[in-house]
């Protein structure tokens, strides 16, 4: 059964096309590319500008544990990092049959 990856973050609203252009040149394609990575799409709140979620879909724990051990998570880590006053905060979820 597919794990879903919720990461929400928060950055400054002044950041918010930076965080965005971040995300879509880099950290997505970084992680489509892992082996389990089923999908991976940040949506972007309408109500409170600068609030985020990066919805990935993976196969296994496994395949999340062996990406974030991995070189391509500390480099998103780097990037989140770089922007003023992101907040993440992480939670998994799976399906109720």
């Amino acid at each position: 059964m597919p794990i879903v990856r919720l990461i929400h973050v928060n950055v400054d609203p002044s950041q918010a096309a930076d965080a965005e252009r971040i995300w879509k040149e880099d950290c997505g394609p970084r992680m489509l590319a892992q082996k389990g990575c089923k999908s991976e799409q940040l949506l972007k709140c309408m109500e409170t500008p600068g609030e985020y979620i990066s919805y990935a879909e993976w196969e296994s724990q496994e395949d999340i544990d062996r990406y974030r051990e991995g070189e391509d998570h500390q480099t998103i880590q780097t990037h989140a990092r770089a922007l003023q006053g992101a907040r993440a905060v992480v939670k998994r979820y799976e399906a109720i049959d």
